[in-house]
């Protein structure tokens, strides 16, 4: 079920109103039905994965919450940790593994080959997997207590607004939150429709508009060269960041109108000054994730000192491993890998940077310093996910390629200049980023929410109507679904 569907402005306000009409005890219980019955209605028998993931992971945090001693709760967090991971792996990177063997065999002229299999990859394991691992980790490490409720924690894991996409909560903030509901509240549910109704921009007005220019270009890399294809590689960044951004505010605000505080998952990345400061507000779900279970579980000390080398090493595997976390390729690798090693170089090069923006008097002149570090990075960015949209290696090394050729400048500019769905596109970007601007700078939504009943209302309206009539209404998927 889309979020962007018909089918959810029915499913929502029913689930809403059933939420708050039955008694407190029981919302829980409403609350995870709604979510299997949203999930089902994807492919309904891969919610045994979910289920699955869910008893094993209880069964552990009750068997860990009895023990006092990590070396005796390790077992129970490795029987975790490999059912979570062979799902994955088995459903997400199985046929990855086996064309890259079979790839490899071929280039060394060995006769075998092994069998592809014909598996559908289940929306949402990535997510829900990792979140029901975070509370494992948590319970074994001691700084959660196991649930003993299976229901509430079963609810945890398959959430419905954050269940498929994110953001990947966990158990010390989402728990509570299931533990002691809230009353209806109407500010709440203003907040929430508010919260819901710019993600609908941002998704519908924006991304999809956005998307039939850059899937024109990448589904056909061989047809389009030079500005096209920079122009299609810069809007994807833009339709990226507009696509998850808009799904994680649907969510953030449909759990907002049931009582539920979902985190903050991104801060304006696109105005970065560096990767570090972008991906500090990228999907701040997953980057803590990994910096928390992953980053730092890596060794890196030698007795009771630090040792860079290994910690820029870990850097490098973390990356590598969270760019293979969003899909089963290459092309993906490669952006992994690429940021994991500017993540280190940019660290190593931090002094000679600043000395450089001080010789150069840079630093005198704020705006300039920012402008200039925001630029480099959202081309460093635009660059990298020029793999993470391409559908193969080979496709990705053509558009660089043809990025580079300015033969048909003239004429390429007379098409995109024609292309009106892309400049309106365009235009709302602009809109957004100083909607953004003013929010971060002056708090929009509050000054707006301040005026009075005769001003706002309308406003509100008004943008309603504005994303009916602009938008892209005919249900595309969101692009962090297939991960």
């Amino acid at each position: 079920m889309l979020f962007n569907s018909l089918d959810y402005l029915i499913f929502f306000p029913v689930v809403v109103a059933l939420y708050f009409a039955i008694p407190v005890k029981w919302r829980w219980l409403l609350l995870l039905i709604a979510s299997y019955f949203f999930y089902m209605c994807w492919k309904a028998e891969y919610v045994i994965l979910i289920i699955i993931s869910t008893l094993v992971d209880y069964f552990a945090g009750l068997k860990m919450g009895q023990m006092t001693s990590r070396k005796k709760k390790k077992p129970y967090l490795v029987l975790s940790i490999l059912i979570n991971l062979g799902m994955l792996i088995g459903f997400k990177y199985l046929n990855f593994f086996t064309e890259s063997t079979n790839m490899l065999f071929r280039e060394f002229s060995i006769d075998q080959q092994w069998p592809l299999f014909n598996i559908l990859l289940p929306v949402g394991i990535s997510f829900y997997i990792f979140q029901s691992l975070s509370y494992t980790i948590d319970v074994y490490r001691g700084t959660v207590q196991p649930e003993r409720n299976a229901g509430k924690f079963a609810l945890y894991v398959s959430f419905f607004p954050q269940l498929v996409a994110g953001p990947i909560e966990r158990s010390g903030n989402l728990l509570p939150q299931v533990n002691h509901p809230l009353a209806f509240d109407q500010q709440r549910l203003v907040s929430g429709l508010k919260l819901m109704l710019w993600g609908f921009f941002k998704k519908v007005v924006i991304a999809d508009r956005l998307g039939m220019f850059v899937s024109k270009v990448y589904e056909n890399p061989t047809e389009f060269s030079g500005l096209p294809v920079i122009l299609a590689t810069v809007l994807f960044t833009f339709q990226l960041y507009c696509d998850f951004s808009g799904y994680t505010d649907i969510a953030r605000g449909s759990a907002r109108i049931m009582g539920y505080d979902l985190m903050i998952n991104f801060n304006r990345p696109l105005v970065a000054k560096s990767l570090r400061d972008f991906w500090n507000r990228w999907h701040i779900s997953l980057t803590t994730w990994f910096r928390d279970y992953l980053l730092y579980s890596l060794p890196y000390t030698k007795g009771k000192k630090i040792v860079i080398g290994k910690l820029y090493r870990n850097l490098i595997i973390t990356y590598l491993v969270m760019g293979l976390w969003h899909g089963a390729a290459w092309t993906f690798v490669i952006f992994g890998l690429f940021h994991g090693i500017l993540l280190v170089l940019e660290t190593i090069a931090e002094k000679q940077r600043n000395w450089f923006f001080e010789k150069s008097r840079i630093n005198d002149v704020p705006f300039i310093k920012t402008t200039l570090s925001i630029l480099i990075t959202f081309s460093i960015l635009a660059f990298s996910v020029l793999f993470f949209r391409a559908n193969s290696l080979r496709d990705s090394i053509l558009l660089m390629t043809n990025a580079i050729d300015f033969s048909n400048f003239g004429q390429s500019l007379k098409v995109i200049l024609k292309d009106y769905e892309v400049l309106f596109g365009m235009l709302m970007l602009i809109g957004l980023m100083v909607a953004e601007y003013l929010q971060n700078k002056y708090n929009l939504v509050r000054m707006i929410s301040a005026r009075p009943v005769v001003v706002r209302w309308p406003v509100y309206i008004g943008f309603f109507f504005f994303v009916l009539l602009f938008g892209v209404l005919h249900k595309q998927m969101f692009i962090y679904f297939q991960f």
